[in-house]
């Protein structure tokens, strides 16, 4: 499975690594950093090298849009957004915290909730959107989650929808703080549950 992260100037360190280390934890699938520009620098100065330009995003089977201080600006710059060709038929597609602002320009909302942080929730409702209080949620191929904390969600939902529960579970068992394994398994795979009945099926 090729996953594709969307990443943006001023983005969320918290957002786009920790997605695309917990992706990258499942046997056979590669996460891969997308932005418009060769290099890309996060919300507090960390600059990293972009792997795959926006346009690849096309091409991958998952695509995740993390959030960051620029959101806004990024989802209405119509050139930018031009760039980025995603299909919810084919491809399993979520968004953390702001980037709910950009599925929402690539016309992939409609009417179903979002779930975003607390600061991006005034410009998301200004933008059309409704917005769900809760950590994450998710309708057929396209979800999102809301809170830097709930990219473990979003990950987790990926996992599962594309790899099977199993899968997911064993990435968050890993990962989990030691001493809070069982409980941290438990409470991430209660999140996602209500969303992944056709676990282990590619998008």
């Amino acid at each position: 499975m090729r996953v594709a992260v969307l990443t943006f100037d001023g983005f969320n360190e918290l957002d786009s690594f920790v997605a695309l280390a917990l992706l990258n934890r499942v046997k056979g699938w590669r996460a891969e950093m997308c932005a418009p520009d060769a290099t890309v620098t996060s919300l507090n100065g960390v600059e990293v090298r972009t792997q795959q330009p926006l346009e690849w995003a096309a091409q991958a089977d998952v695509v995740l849009v993390g959030s960051g201080a620029r959101r806004l600006e990024v989802a209405n710059d119509a050139a930018l957004m031009a760039r980025i060709r995603l299909d919810p038929a084919r491809q399993l597609i979520g968004s953390q915290c702001s980037g709910a602002l950009i599925l929402g320009a690539l016309g992939l909302v409609g009417d179903m909730p979002v779930c975003t942080d607390r600061t991006s929730q005034p410009m998301a409702i200004a933008a059309g959107l409704r917005v769900l209080e809760a950590p994450f949620v998710a309708r057929g191929n396209v979800a999102s989650a809301g809170g830097c904390m709930a990219a473990h969600y979003l990950a987790a939902w990926a996992i599962a929808r594309g790899a099977g529960v199993e899968a997911a579970r064993s990435v968050i068992d890993y990962v989990a703080p030691v001493g809070e394994k069982a409980e941290t398994v438990a409470r991430v795979m209660a999140v996602i549950a209500p969303f992944v009945a056709d676990v282990g099926q590619a998008a």
